[in-house]
């Protein structure tokens, strides 16, 4: 049987959490208001799609692939990202809830995150060389011998990283989030 692909389609209020999606491909297609929470991604492949407010609370992504895709004010809690398909994975996130979500050893080169929930996230060995978190909440965010090279910090809060346990040159952080910088010296910061 012939897989079935989409290509600039566009999805509106489907609740994939009680069936399984049609095709094992879409390219430039849209989903907006759609529900994949506990639904099945196995491998199915999304490149340059657009997801605006859906639901993907614990969804299943092994071996899903996301290339360019863009996730606006979705609700993307507990997934793990490190499962998904590697090959050209890029992503972008804007108003996003992330909240126990897993991007260990992930390349996330270049990712922005705008104005996002990333709290208990898990970025350990995580390559963010370039990323932006701008306006996000990064409280109990776990980094971990993760490559924070020219990572842009500057209007996070609530990030707590050991710069020697990880790898941050250049990257760019603000003086008010200096305590999350030395915090495993438990000492008091004034500004």
């Amino acid at each position: 049987m012939a897989s079935e692909s989409f290509h600039k389609t566009t999805f509106d209020q489907i609740d994939y959490s009680e069936n399984r999606m049609a095709g094992e491909a879409y390219e430039k297609c849209h989903f907006s208001n759609c529900n994949f929470s506990n639904s099945d991604l196995y491998r199915i492949e999304f490149m340059d799609c657009q997801f605006t407010n859906c639901n993907f609370s614990m969804t299943n992504i092994v071996d899903a692939a996301f290339k360019s895709v863009t996730f606006q004010h979705c609700k993307i809690m507990g997934i793990d990202f490190s499962k998904c398909d590697d090959f050209l994975f890029a992503a972008s996130f804007t108003g996003c809830t992330l909240d126990y979500s897993i991007f260990q050893a992930k390349n996330l080169k270049k990712t922005k995150f705008d104005h996002c929930s990333l709290k208990d996230v898990d970025f350990s060995n995580a390559d963010l060389t370039f990323a932006i978190f701008d306006s996000c909440d990064l409280l109990h965010a776990t980094f971990y011998n993760s490559i924070l090279e020219k990572a842009d910090f500057r209007t996070a809060i609530n990030y707590n990283l050991d710069p020697a346990n990880n790898k941050i040159k250049k990257a760019k952080f603000s003086l008010s989030g200096l305590p999350g910088l030395l915090s495993k010296f438990n000492i008091e910061v004034d500004y």
